[in-house]
This record gives C-alpha cells, structure tokens and sequence, in this order.
C-alpha cells in the first residue's frame, strides 16, 4: 500500500489532503508543530477510513532538525508500515503574513523563506533516498503568484521560488521517475491569514465575485485536487504548476 508523508497535516488544508488520501487507500505520515491534539485527531480519522496513520513532530522553518526528523520517519515506517520508503511526499506546512511591502521586516521575510522555500528545498533533499524510485512530490504554493494582492510580497515572493524550485526538481529527479509539481491553491475559508477570507464577510464577497464558481474555496477543494494529483493515473504530469482557484481573476 502506498504512503503520502504530508506536512502540515495536523489543521486547514493539510488537514483535508490526508483524509482525500486516506480516502483514495492511501496510508499517511502527518506532521504538525504544536497542535499535537489536532495531529492526533487526524490519526483517528484516518484509521477510521480504515488506513494507517502516523503524526510525528516537525517544525520546518529549522532545517537543523531535518536529520533527527528523517531518522523518526525511518522508525515510523519500520514499526508502522513495515516498509524502509515511502512514495508521496507533500510539502504543504506553511503559513501566511498580512504586512506591505513597506513595513514588512528582514525578520518576517526570512521566516517566509525558511518556512515555505527553504524547507521544500532542504527537507525534499533530506528525505529524497527514503522516496521509492517512481515516487511524487507535490509542493504547494498560492494563487499569489498569479496574481497580486496588496499585503503579500514576502510570501508570494517564497512561493514563486519554491515554484521555479519545483521544475528543477522534476528536471533533475525525473531519471529516477519520481514526478514534482506544484498546487496553488487560491483563496481558501480556513484560518490561514487569521481566517480572514473565512471570516470577514466583505472579504469573502469580494473573493466570490472575481471568481468563475462564484465561491470562495473550501480545504475540502484542494485535498481532492491533491488526491487527483497523487492519483494512480497522474503519473505522467510533472514540472507543471496546477492552480485550484475555482478561477480566481480570470
């Protein structure tokens, strides 16, 4: 049976992607930073969908403890899964800043490289001899960088290196049949960005009227769309950037 190693699977999106894969027969190995009864209660979905699940804690922004992490993979896919490898690994863990390109401090924007850009390059890199040959990566990215939205240069600017990222990687992983791309998703009604798109009604509005669905996006959007990519049949998409935005300033 296959396993997806998803990060941030502990709340919102990542939430969602491990449910649609456990859904679609997948076993997954979720990790969270501090919301350990969240992780938890994901584990219990899963294994009530009837697949195996493990939740492991990992902060991406310190790349320092990639190695201590890949060894409690290692334990985690031996005890677990009886397996030494795993085929799917989604870098989604990540989060957002609301400050103008005026005030946002050195600070801020290092933590948006470390968290989204730094951590897919050197967590991909650490946990690449566990990924089977013919494995996929998934590197979730935004709309953002599609698109502009005042409030969101640091982050955008993380997203789209993590984006010419992803294509290096297809190019130079693709001997090893291994597939890479990207999920943008659009706006989203979680928590991200303090729920905001979830919450404020004006804003939530304004997001459905430039939109071709005429809706926000809900987590549930973009687990699917993340089950489809990770799907038997997909194998063959890689390099490509593949935004769920129901649409979003078309």
């Amino acid at each position: 049976m296959k396993v997806a190693l998803v990060t941030g699977g502990s709340r919102g999106l990542g939430k969602s992607m491990c449910l649609h894969l456990a859904r679609k027969g997948r076993d997954v190995i979720l990790t969270y930073r501090k919301e350990e009864e969240q992780a938890r209660e994901v584990v219990a979905s899963v294994k009530d969908l009837g697949r195996k699940a493990v939740a492991l804690p990992l902060d991406v922004a310190k790349s320092g403890s990639f190695p201590a992490f890949a060894a409690a993979v290692d334990g985690a896919l031996r005890e677990t899964f009886g397996r030494t490898d795993f085929d799917f690994l989604v870098n989604n863990a990540g989060y957002g800043i609301d400050a103008s390109f005026e005030t946002t401090t050195e600070e801020q924007f290092d933590q948006m490289v470390a968290v989204h850009l730094k951590a897919a390059f050197f967590l991909s890199q650490t946990l690449l001899p566990r990924l089977r040959d013919g494995g996929r990566i998934v590197n979730v990215s935004s709309g953002l960088t599609r698109f502009s939205l005042p409030g969101y240069a640091a982050y955008a600017a993380a997203k789209c290196g993590v984006e010419a990222l992803t294509r290096y990687m297809a190019k130079e992983l693709g001997p090893r049949g291994i597939a890479v791309n990207v999920l943008a998703p659009g706006a989203i009604a979680t928590d991200f960005g303090g729920g905001e798109v979830r919450d404020n009604a004006a804003v939530n509005a304004f997001i459905a009227s430039q939109t071709a669905l005429g809706r926000v996006g809900q987590a549930d959007d973009i687990g699917a769309a993340l089950s489809l990519l990770l799907d038997d049949g997909a194998g063959w998409i890689t390099g490509q950037r593949i935004e769920v935005s129901g649409g979003m300033f078309l």
